[in-house]
């Protein structure tokens, strides 16, 4: 049910509470209809910023790179504290003309000619973890399942020894999110820092003994005629971890929930009535877990009627987009069948994620795994949500597969 306007617009979108209170999607029909682009007020010392909320001002802001660059930050937390600190380093956060040219690097070795065979690991490992969670019974699918897919793969990718995973997947989970108000911001920071820390040592062994590997191709790469500082590149892997992970762990988990509420629509997928492939975008439309990403004006801009600042924060909320009345016919639907399905998911514009093939392929072996082995998704107790004002999804699903 969307929030009565007043109380939508009041709300605090720097408060991961305010997230775990309220379902995004319930938050942003009115606001879209009656002032779609707002001034949030600063709040507790942080400065305010801009809130983008339809979609074609969302998609037209992600074109504009010129005019709304990511340099100083992406992520609303991290930017609201200050510049990011990885600014001109991590491609997420690098603006042109050095974004192209790093960009052009991370798509050798993320392109789909490149990662066809990853596809065929991904649908292998997916088979073994759903024959093993359905013969537990009830079970949290978000640690059983979820959590082992995207890591898996991408630790692959870098060849991250085996005994280094357990470790490496806490630190992904602590960096954007936590599992309840009681871990501190602090955890965030550490955990951050110590994936950074890790990758540096990794890359400093790659470059004096490299592989056939992500973390080796970074290290014996060139951009703009020079190499890439063992900081740098372990700042795109550390990004690669984050955006990998978390987002596909959160997309998993929303599609087995999605799935267990919409029967109907679990047994046109399982019959074969629906296609695989729309249902991958309608999932990562629905699921959408990077709620919003940031951007700073370069220069006085007009968006949605407003006049923007030079300097001005400016918030794009994908979350909102992607329910858009005026592009999705009866958003609110849960339709694998979506078709046209112009999500901003995984972004949009010079800053799409690198990782979408990846992401696609991963969410693709989940839903083919599925209907080849069960029959009835069940969820029981109340999923339990992260604790974000970023990322959105559940860190605990407890289900039971039916064969």
């Amino acid at each position: 049910m969307s929030l009565p306007f007043a109380l939508a617009r009041s709300l605090d979108l720097t408060d991961p509470a305010t997230f775990a209170a309220h379902d995004p999607r319930d938050i942003w029909p009115e606001i879209r209809q009656r002032e779609p682009v707002y001034w949030h007020e600063a709040r507790d010392g942080r400065p305010g910023f801009w809130v983008v909320t339809r979609h074609a001002d969302v998609l037209a802001c992600y074109s504009d790179a010129a005019g709304l660059a990511s340099g100083r930050g992406t992520v609303l937390e991290v930017l609201l504290q200050g510049d990011d600190p990885a600014g001109g380093k991590m491609l997420a956060v690098t603006d042109r003309p050095r974004h192209r040219s790093l960009r052009r690097l991370m798509l050798r070795a993320f392109s789909p000619r490149v990662l066809g065979h990853v596809a065929e690991r991904i649908a292998s490992r997916t088979s073994r973890l759903i024959a093993s969670a359905t013969a537990l019974g009830e079970f949290d699918f978000a640690t059983e399942v979820a959590e082992q897919l995207p890591m898996g793969i991408i630790c692959d990718l870098l060849s991250v020894p085996e005994q280094d995973r357990k470790q490496l997947l806490e630190w992904s989970k602590s960096a954007l999110a936590a599992e309840g108000p009681d871990d501190g911001a602090l955890d965030s920071v550490s955990a951050r820092n110590e994936l950074v820390l890790y990758f540096m040592d990794l890359a400093l062994d790659r470059r004096a003994a490299p592989g056939d590997d992500v973390v080796s191709m970074l290290a014996t790469s060139e951009v703009d005629g020079a190499r890439l500082t063992p900081e740098e590149i372990a700042l795109n892997c550390y990004s690669l971890i984050l955006g990998g992970d978390e987002s596909s762990r959160m997309a998993a988990t929303a599609a087995v929930k999605a799935l267990a509420e919409n029967p109907a629509q679990w047994r046109a997928l399982r019959d074969g009535e629906t296609g695989t492939e729309t249902a991958v975008e309608e999932v990562l439309r629905w699921s959408t877990p990077g709620m919003h990403f940031a951007r700073t004006a370069t220069k006085p801009l007009t968006i949605g009627g407003s006049s923007v600042r030079t300097g001005d924060i400016v918030t794009l909320w994908n979350t909102s987009a992607n329910d858009d009345e005026e592009v999705f016919a009866s958003p609110r639907s849960f339709d694998l069948a979506r078709t046209p399905n112009k999500h901003v998911a995984l972004g949009h514009g010079s800053h799409f994620c690198v990782g979408a093939f990846l992401g696609r392929a991963s969410l693709r072996s989940l839903l083919d795994s599925l209907t080849r082995s069960v029959r009835h998704i069940e969820v029981h107790g109340t999923p339990e949500r992260v604790h974000s004002s970023f990322l959105f999804g559940h860190h605990s699903l407890r289900v039971s597969f039916e064969g």
